[in-house]
């Protein structure tokens, strides 16, 4: 079991990270989400020991991070966005290598290594440097190391980018079946992946967990709101103000063009009379219903309704961006006044 209580990290005064609670079980698969910059990765780090948090703890197996790191890092097996490779070794080298870092005893060195090659389909690059390797391939030696040591948890951060599609089927077939012996916590910006393979998810924006459930009560969470979609001739601006004259319409999210005069319109409704009560007003304007269909709001949807930029904070990426920005700019008038100036009476 993995207990994460209060996680916080700071860089200067700026919370990356705030206050983060949530656990995970023994063989269970957590996917965690958020945007670009949302705090996933600094979260993953802390979680792992190579990032120390500014207050809050991390237990694994019962042993605390800050109290026990070489426990716990006993425990995990870490997948970093960026793979930790040395490019001019051999595939096989450079697991031996790992396995001896992490003190994997050397009668099960050559047995774990190669179930390693073989769940990843390396053993027939296992003699190529890996700087020869496709990026795909390299994700996948990333993701052998981590399986190194046999591990209770996994920390899979991004695993299957760069990968083609059937890699990835691969990929999540592969973490469906390390589940039978591992709790894994899984990152990934790709809703689907996560869907496909995960039982609950933690959604975490601008450092702070916005929900954490099973994708099926996220699904259905939202104020249980449904989405919409009908397609109507008619003018379109017209058929947009008779939609959000409707009690119960919450949104309008698109309307997508068909062909001259007919347009299907993407409508957030907060329950299905909503529904009825739009195609009895399209009716009476002499609109004509080409089709509607209603559904639940997807895991995507819900995702991005939760991580909505409408509290018009800024995130740390977007300040730090700032930051550089404003120096780049004052180097240059620096670099300028110096060109510009007129020499001193004793250099001329």
């Amino acid at each position: 079991m993995v207990e994460i209580k209060n996680l916080t990290r700071f860089y200067g005064n700026i919370p990356a990270v705030k206050n983060l609670s949530f656990t995970v079980e023994d063989g269970e698969i957590l996917g965690f989400l958020g945007p670009n910059g949302a705090g996933k990765s600094t979260t993953m780090n802390m979680i792992t020991g190579y990032l120390p948090s500014s207050s809050g703890t991390v237990v694994v197996d019962g042993f605390d991070i800050a109290q026990q790191p070489e426990e716990v890092k006993k425990r995990i097996g870490y997948l970093p966005e960026l793979p930790p490779l040395y490019l001019d070794m051999r595939v096989k080298e450079y697991l031996r290598f790992v396995a001896g870092i992490k003190g994997v005893k050397r009668k099960d060195v050559k047995a774990q290594i190669d179930q390693a090659m073989e769940r990843l389909k390396l053993t027939d690059v296992q003699h190529r440097l890996i700087r020869n390797l496709s990026k795909g391939y390299k994700q996948r030696v990333g993701f052998a190391q981590a399986l190194l040591g046999n591990p209770k948890i996994l920390i899979l951060d991004e695993p299957t980018v760069g990968l083609d599609p059937s890699q990835v089927a691969q990929v999540r077939q592969l973490i469906l079946d390390l589940k039978k012996d591992h709790t894994i916590i899984f990152s990934s910006h790709i809703l689907s992946e996560v869907s496909a393979v995960c039982e609950r998810v933690v959604i975490i924006n601008k450092g702070e967990i916005k929900a954490i459930d099973t994708i099926e009560n996220l699904e259905n969470s939202i104020q249980a709101n449904l989405s919409l979609s009908i397609t109507v001739e008619g003018d379109k601006a017209k058929v947009e103000q008779l939609i959000q004259t409707v009690p119960g319409v919450v949104a309008i999210k698109s309307a997508e063009y068909i062909k001259t005069g007919t347009h299907t319109f993407t409508v957030e409704i907060r329950d299905d009379s909503v529904r009825k009560a739009i195609l009895a007003k399209l009716i009476e304007a002499d609109c004509s219903v080409v089709s509607v269909n209603t559904s639940k709001m997807s895991l995507e949807e819900v995702f991005l309704k939760l991580t909505a930029q409408n509290t018009g904070k800024k995130s740390l990426e977007e300040i730090f961006d700032e930051i550089g920005e404003d120096m780049d700019r004052k180097e240059s008038k620096a670099a300028a006044e110096r060109e510009n100036k007129t020499p001193a009476e004793g250099e001329k």
